[in-house]
């Protein structure tokens, strides 16, 4: 039998070295993608999809983990950032649409609700405080321990992947496995919209979790990360963020399947309003005075983890797009922005959220599918990026309009006629047409070109792809 090859004095074996920094990455990035959203949704799911619980819960398993890791693998395979990618769609395209992306799940709406149900979930219900200046209180300390963990984006990996992640991992299996071992009841009825069309209306649950956009955000931080702990560009950069992506994306669906199952199986689910309420009560169930500690604890965790998550990647987007103002200086600026906005209350910013919301998600799948099948087709798809992001982009804005009763007159003759529509999904076929006819239009227009992965030169990529 032969002996392996020692490692070199003083270096450890580049695979073990490797493995253990993809699997604290990945813990990192399961850290910022669950949330105090990502908690309250799937129980909610179970609740209503009754005897349609499967393909419910497998419709927001598609688009609350499956695009979210598609998107992260996007942002490895350009090896920069969401506007690297974005620019493919367009000079203007690629600085206004990550903006508004950042925005949206950074200080103006994801960060202060980070704070405000971590408040509400755990301050509130153990010690029954709930005036403004105990949430003023609470949000100044939230945040002030955000910054803290974020001000230094080298440790984020470190905080979040190697302490707080594995304590949120804990708390939650403890709850899922006891809820499900204790929670017998049968289903009720499904709602009329998962009665109707279970996928679909899963697969628009798992937009609320914002995972998809905020990928395109976290994307980045994970490919530094790597690199930073020695992982080269290219296709190894790649496969070792891909391997990040999959093993987050396993845990969060199975997260997501298990809290789906307790509320599917509580008494009386339709009676609870929210996920929240349903999960405290599951936890007081199964657990007794200590579940709702334990449920506060999950809450606080997942909503400070993602709450260290948005503010470090919004902060280093910003440090790129204007620098003359550096990192640390836009984290404690989306801090105190965060801070005033939670201790105002998020009910109207959420009612503005929800629109926009909708309004970016049509442009970000349509994104992310492309710069995956790009390297594919050994091509840049330059008309194709322009042409299908133009339409979606119009699409999603006509259906906003639509949904906030702006001009649904003549909105609805102009939309409703596509496939998908009453389920919110009539932008899909639009913009594969225009996906299509920019394609046949790049084919007619040249040469094959090598498209970059993982950070490569184009010549580098040339003589990997082309041979």
């Amino acid at each position: 039998m032969t002996n392996a090859p020692e490692a070199a004095p003083g270096r450890p074996r580049r695979t073990e070295r490797t493995g253990v920094v993809i699997v604290v990455a990945a813990m990192m990035l399961f850290s910022m993608f669950f949330g105090a959203g990502n908690l309250i949704f799937p129980p909610i799911l179970g609740a209503s999809s009754g005897e349609s619980f499967v393909p419910a819960v497998l419709g927001f398993l598609s688009s609350g983990v499956l695009l979210p890791v598609l998107a992260v693998l996007a942002i490895a395979i350009t090896g920069r950032d969401v506007q690297d990618l974005a620019s493919r769609g367009g000079r203007i395209f690629g600085v206004i649409f990550p903006v508004l992306i950042y925005l949206s799940i950074g200080a103006f709406y994801a960060l202060p609700r980070t704070a405000t149900v971590s408040f509400s979930t755990t301050i509130t219900p153990n010690f029954g405080w709930d005036s403004w200046g105990a949430t003023a209180l609470f949000s100044a300390v939230f945040f002030l321990i955000t910054l803290a963990l974020a001000f230094d984006p080298r440790n984020i990996v470190d905080a979040l992947g190697k302490f707080l992640t594995p304590a949120l991992i804990i708390l939650l299996v403890i709850m899922v496995v006891l809820g499900i071992a204790n929670l017998h009841s049968d289903p009720g009825a499904a709602t009329e919209e998962y009665a109707s069309h279970p996928y679909s209306a899963g697969f628009l649950e798992g937009y609320l979790t914002m995972d998809s956009l905020a990928a395109l955000a976290f994307g980045i931080v994970v490919v530094s990360a790597l690199r930073q702990k020695g992982v080269p560009t290219g296709p190894s950069l790649v496969r070792g963020v891909s391997l990040s992506g999959i093993i987050a994306g396993v845990l969060l669906a199975v997260v997501y399947v298990g809290l789906g199952v307790i509320g599917h199986r509580i008494p009386d689910a339709a009676g609870y309003p929210d996920g929240a309420s349903l999960l405290s009560a599951a936890a007081a169930q199964t657990m007794g005075r200590p579940g709702a500690w334990v449920f506060g604890l999950i809450v606080l965790l997942a909503c400070l983890t993602t709450s260290v998550g948005l503010l470090g990647a919004t902060s280093e987007f910003f440090a790129k797009l204007v620098p003359a103002i550096p990192y640390r200086w836009w984290a404690v600026i989306f801090t105190i922005i965060a801070f005033l906005v939670s201790t105002l209350g998020l009910s109207t910013v959420i009612a503005i959220a929800g629109p926009i919301v909708g309004f970016l998600y049509p442009a970000a799948i349509t994104l992310i599918f492309l710069t995956l099948v790009e390297p594919l087709l050994r091509r840049r798809l330059n008309l194709t990026y322009v042409f299908s992001l133009t339409v979606a982009i119009i699409w999603s804005a006509l259906m906003s309009a639509d949904s906030l009763g702006w001009g649904s007159s003549w909105i609805e003759p102009l939309t409703g006629w596509a496939p998908g529509y009453e389920q919110e999904l009539g932008w899909f076929f639009p913009t594969l047409a225009a996906a299509i006819v920019g394609y046949i239009i790049d084919l007619s227009r040249g040469a094959k070109k090598a498209v970059p992965v993982g950070g490569e030169t184009k010549a580098e990529a040339e003589d990997r792809v082309l041979g």
